[in-house]
């Protein structure tokens, strides 16, 4: 019997940022889709299989680009696989609202492809804003087929993949070549676009104060403020809750277990469940009200903006505007922060954003913040305490970028381009589904892999005794730098995931063999001997010390360099030992 196989045709979207590249490629391929790195790069790649009529297409998500002769890693591997793709169809993703800039990259496509289909994306948003594209005179112009698509209300998607498929089952075209691309973009434009109402005026206005001087700056700390006290204070109520939902639990497991070896049960419950059961308690609701409000910003536009505000600030300590939004990313997750650099054009302002990235605290860090502010300084608010924290470590992380960047890294080009898209009323679905799916349970899945092993380790040591030891060792060490031995030993063990650290203390300070409940730490650290400045010498440590396993592996992975990963280790551990000792020598000179 002869096996049939359904024939593939390859298609590699491509297009600049915020076109709508990648929800269109979501809309193509639902759930049948991965991520991979390209052949000798780091960057990530998305691939996803769509069918139509009974052919079977494979869909390549490239990284945005806005010329075929970029420099950075991502502008790469976009101008490789297009000059590879001779067997498949390159679909140029267009903006709808702003077709001129977005053509540019199209014409340089249709000169050295010979399989081209441009898809102007956004339709629905051209539509209301009075735009009409005349999609037959643009494509005679350009000699290619164009489709109009709003992906994310899946309009248009079936013409596009027919419009493909009839592309690469024709001859090859001939290539066409564009003296200017610039200038013939605008005579396109003006040719194929009108307009049937001007401009929302509340869109120019709104525009104009999120970017002025006057205004922008006010509003942008006020935005951010507003976001870490919705994350502090909006996460109590929902941790409790999971909490005791993982202590109802861990009863009825431990009736389950109740005729297995004492050994077994103390391993699975008392170690790796109430390990991972406090990691998740602690970090999963502020990461559920963070990524949600962040991607809310995302979507509308105001990062950019926001980048934009910071881009001269930024560029007086040697980074950029771009680098401002990796750090709020960090906010979130150090390991999203840094994955979030791939967005920075330059090497060397990756570079410098990678590895002063944990400068910023995450939400892992929040709660030992949080806690030691109330019991110490319960006049001040934890919020406040968290902002005047986070303010600190983002003061912190310029004055390092400006040192790196004017002595290890001084040498080293610099290239930026930034771009304002416009402002977009909210897509809450699309927000919900990004931040949870990708955002949130990819990030608590990677810090339980790791959680959970540290978990029996801490169980096992716990139940010999020798944490205590080990804590002893550390007691001088941990005394130069203003805090104890135990601290210290609860930093290494919170190395997979940084929501360990107060539990760890709990354990230690109380001699028991399990995971302590943080809600009684208030009353044991006074009771051994913890002052406010211990307390601050702490905090300053949880701020700047290395970062947590998962956002080393991310380090690890983007950079593809050990010594580089090692630097991002070494360089907050120097900065927070500096700081608590000299914390700790002023404290003992002037503060009795």
């Amino acid at each position: 019997m002869e096996s049939t196989q359904i024939q593939k045709y390859p298609i590699y979207l491509v297009g600049n940022p915020n076109v709508g590249k990648s929800t269109l490629f979501n809309a193509l391929t639902g759930m049948r889709q991965h991520t991979g790195n390209w052949p000798g790069k780091t960057v990530t790649v998305a691939v996803g299989e769509a069918q139509w009529e009974g052919k079977r297409f494979e869909i390549t998500d490239l990284p945005g680009t806005y010329s075929l002769s970029g420099f950075s890693p991502d502008e790469q591997v976009a101008a490789q696989a297009i000059s590879e793709c001779s067997d498949g169809c390159v679909v140029v993703v267009c903006d709808g609202t702003c077709l001129e800039r977005t053509l540019i990259l199209a014409l340089q496509v249709i000169e050295c492809c010979r399989r081209v289909v441009v898809c102007v994306n956004l339709m629905d948003e051209a539509v209301h804003r009075g735009f009409s594209i005349d999609s037959k005179a643009l494509s005679e112009t350009l000699g290619v087929p164009v489709v109009l698509t709003a992906a994310g209300r899946e309009e248009g998607l079936i013409e596009l993949l027919g419009a493909a498929c009839s592309v690469m089952e024709q001859p090859p075209m001939e290539n066409r070549h564009f003296p200017n691309p610039i200038a013939a973009a605008e005579e396109i434009t003006a040719k194929c676009v009108s307009r049937t109402h001007p401009e929302e005026p509340w869109r120019l206005v709104l525009d104009k104060i999120l970017v002025s001087r006057r205004y922008g700056v006010p509003i942008l700390l006020a935005i951010l403020f507003l976001v870490v006290f919705l994350t502090v204070t909006g996460a109590n109520y929902p941790s409790q809750a999971m909490a005791w939902l993982f202590d109802w639990g861990y009863e009825l497991l431990n009736a389950l277990l109740e005729t297995s070896p004492p050994w077994l049960r103390g391993l699975l419950l008392n170690g790796i469940y109430q390990t991972c059961t406090t990691v998740l308690s602690v970090m999963l609701p502020p990461m559920l009200i963070f990524f949600p409000l962040f991607t809310f910003l995302e979507d509308v536009g105001y990062l950019p903006r926001m980048a934009f505000l910071l881009d001269r600030p930024m560029c007086r300590c040697g980074g950029c505007g771009k680098q401002a939004l990796t750090l709020c990313m960090g906010l979130g997750c150090n390991a999203v922060g840094v994955m979030g650099c791939r967005i920075i054009d330059s090497p060397r302002e990756r570079l410098t954003a990678i590895l002063t990235n944990a400068f910023v605290p995450c939400n892992g860090r929040f709660p030992t913040l949080i806690l030691l502010g109330s019991i110490f300084f319960p006049g001040a608010g934890s919020a406040l305490v968290v902002a005047a924290c986070i303010l600190a470590g983002v003061l912190v992380a310029m004055g390092t970028s400006g040192v790196l960047t004017k002595t290890v890294l001084r040498n080293q080009d610099s290239t930026f381009l930034m771009e304002l898209p416009p402002l977009r009323r909210p897509r809450l679905g699309k927000i919900l589904l990004r931040s949870v799916l990708d955002r949130v349970l990819s990030i608590a899945l990677r810090t339980l892999k790791v959680a959970a092993p540290v978990g029996a380790l801490l169980w096992i040591l716990g139940d010999l005794g020798v944490l205590q030891s080990i804590s002893d060792l550390l007691h001088p060490l941990g005394l130069i730098l203003g805090m104890n031995g135990v601290i210290l030993l609860a930093f290494f063990f919170a190395l997979p995931a940084n929501e360990l650290l107060m539990p760890v203390i709990v354990m230690v300070l109380s001699g028991a063999g399990s995971l302590g409940d943080t809600a009684c730490a208030a009353d044991l650290l006074l009771q051994n001997g913890w002052s406010w400045q211990m307390a601050v010498c702490t905090m300053v440590f949880t701020l700047f010390h290395w970062p947590c396993a998962t956002t080393l592996m991310t380090i690890r992975s983007e950079t593809g360099s050990n010594a580089k990963t090692a630097a991002a280790a070494a360089l907050p551990t120097a900065v927070g030992c500096i700081l608590c000792a000299m914390l700790h020598w002023f404290f003992g000179k002037f503060c009795g």
